[in-house]
């Protein structure tokens, strides 16, 4: 896969692309695409690639556009990644949260209606995605922007059971930087159910990167607890979910259509 180069001029607005800082480091930034007239919401983009550094947003650059198509404000996040420092890298927990948390806080910043914020993200981006929702309960994360809604698409939402199957190859260990314990709960979403807002887990059911079997387990968890999660089951692999032609981002837009 071809990738994009992850630093983009901060300054350069093309086409209703607005590149924005929101910290120092250059993988600190996001990509504000707007919809004609007023926007229906906002849509956080979170990319995926197992929180590897060779893995950037332009992942999520043709979701943006398709979301602004749809009239939704999208604003595709860039973060420090696992790798080393300057080529995308630096990150890893807690850095990567922290810079998750900054760049939907930067939100404050835009003139725009923050009532409805949804976080959208693939793959590990689905775990940041869901991640984001539960920060408030944890100091260093709390405040800032709130969130009323997650669509995670082919989530990695349980932790300890991806370390287990030894999905993307240690890439939990590699972004904990040791192997999954107690304390490593505030990083996982599976441990912090339920959740105040709705979650949707799109997933293709015949995805081998992230098994279905980590949607699955995570809804049954959450609504056990209380929670609205929904498992919405799609035909396809891990890459299913983020092509702007398939039938499993028409499902997805649907689903953001129910929230506003």
């Amino acid at each position: 896969m071809t990738q994009e180069p992850a630093v983009r001029d901060p300054a350069a607005d093309t086409d209703g692309l607005r590149s924005v800082p929101y910290g120092d480091d250059p993988s600190q930034f996001g990509e504000l695409t707007l919809p004609p007239g007023t926007p229906r919401g906002v849509v956080v983009v979170i990319h995926g690639g197992f929180w590897k550094a060779e893995y950037d947003l332009s992942l999520g650059r043709p979701l943006a556009t398709s979301l602004a198509d749809a009239g939704w404000a999208a604003w595709n996040l860039e973060y420090r990644r696992v790798g080393p420092a300057g080529s995308g890298g630096g990150g890893g927990a807690p850095a990567t949260l922290d810079d998750v948390a900054a760049g939907i806080d930067k939100l404050a910043d835009f003139d725009l209606d923050l009532s409805t914020v949804v976080t959208l993200g693939h793959s590990a981006g689905g775990h940041l995605a869901a991640w984001a929702a539960s920060r408030g309960r944890f100091e260093q994360w709390a405040g800032g922007v709130d969130l009323t809604a997650v669509v995670s698409q082919a989530g990695v939402l349980d932790l300890r059971s991806a370390y287990d199957q030894g999905l993307g190859a240690g890439a939990v260990e590699a972004f904990l930087g040791h192997a999954p314990g107690p304390a490593d709960a505030p990083a996982d979403p599976q441990q912090q159910l339920p959740l105040d807002v709705p979650v949707w887990c799109v997933h293709g059911e015949d995805d081998t990167t992230v098994p279905i079997g980590q949607s699955e387990g995570y809804v049954e968890a959450a609504t056990a607890a209380g929670a609205r999660a929904e498992l919405v089951r799609v035909s396809g692999d891990h890459f299913v979910v983020i092509d702007p032609t398939s039938d499993a981002w028409a499902k997805t837009l649907g689903i953001l259509d129910t929230l506003r």
